[in-house]
């Protein structure tokens, strides 16, 4: 209890003129996780839900409505109303990818979303079975240029990061493969497993545990730097893929129009969590870059970002029907 009438204060103190201007917050806030309960996305929403609680002396109460790519959960946030009481998790593909991939949109990320602080960016590591022939990057380039689309990756569904970073691979090596979906993450690494898929592009996390217990073999991870958990593991560009960047993330968005007093405060609480030691932990244990900043800064890396994607999802023809 203490701890937390300290930190409201110093937030209070911090942030007073917009906490004096909107009396914000004065009733429990609803913050939407656009994914199903149980993995990343919704775990970290829960944790900065609760961090957002202590911090401003409210209920924050966090729904999940999963569906469409995270399309549904986003156009919620979109379209409720901009007064700091609906807020949520932006995510990568919603945010930078579906606007070229879905044939119909009803939001525009762009426009209607106000995005408040960009809290953690994960990557992926490409792996194969230990009894894989490929034993480096440069092995799986080979045989898939020799063998046009007879190698197969996985990934858990159209548009993903496991799914966008084969792409990528296959544009930048100018190689050929075959795409095949699944509808989870988790049922495309349990096909990886089974020997039905040559490879796949994992979120590092979720890799980790087939990692270490030998199970499967990483060839490469998609961040520009090695991973502290993971060191001796290559990037894809020092494993001959230049150019190479994948990593997934997500913040903290609200709607279009949100006061900017409110936004301020948020931007403040959620800067603080990030340097909360227990939060640092888990993500840092994770292999995800704590990241934070500015509303700006934020706006900026996603604007980039949905650039990037749409390129490569348009030159590719990869379309939801």
């Amino acid at each position: 209890m203490k701890r937390r009438s300290v930190l409201q204060a110093g937030l209070m103190t911090a942030f007073a003129p917009a906490w004096a201007q909107e009396k914000y917050p004065s009733k429990p806030i609803t913050f939407i996780c656009p994914y199903a309960a149980g993995g990343g996305s919704d775990q970290r929403s829960r944790q900065i839900g609760r961090f957002i609680s202590s911090a401003l002396g409210v209920p924050v109460l966090v729904e999940n409505k999963p569906g469409a790519g995270g399309n549904i959960g986003t156009d919620f946030i979109a379209k409720a109303k901009p007064d700091g009481y609906v807020i949520g998790m932006g995510n990568f593909a919603p945010l930078a990818v579906n606007a070229a991939m879905f044939p119909k949109m009803t939001f525009d990320p762009a426009k209607d979303l106000t995005l408040i602080c960009l809290i953690e960016k994960g990557p992926l590591v490409l792996m194969v079975r230990p009894d894989s022939p490929f034993k480096s990057v440069k092995d799986v380039i080979q045989a898939a240029k020799a063998n046009p689309g007879k190698l197969s990756f996985a990934s858990g569904g159209l548009g993903g990061s496991h799914h966008l970073s084969g792409e990528l691979f296959e544009s930048i090596a100018k190689i050929s493969m075959t795409h095949v979906p699944y509808r989870s993450g988790a049922l495309a690494t349990t096909d990886l497993l089974g020997g039905q898929v040559d490879m796949m592009f994992e979120q590092l996390y979720s890799a980790a545990p087939n990692m270490e217990a030998k199970k499967l073999r990483a060839l490469a991870i998609t961040s520009t730097k090695r991973s502290p958990l993971f060191p001796e593991l290559p990037t894809m560009i020092e494993a001959g893929v230049p150019g190479f960047e994948v990593e997934n993330w997500q913040g903290l968005i609200a709607p279009a129009g949100t006061p900017q007093a409110i936004v301020t405060l948020l931007n403040g609480v959620v800067n603080k969590a990030l340097q909360d030691p227990v939060i640092r932990k888990q993500m840092l244990g994770q292999g995800n870059e704590v990241m934070g900043g500015t509303p700006a800064q934020f706006t900026a890396y996603a604007a980039a970002e949905s650039a990037k994607w749409t390129k490569l999802v348009k030159a590719a023809g990869i379309k939801v029907e």
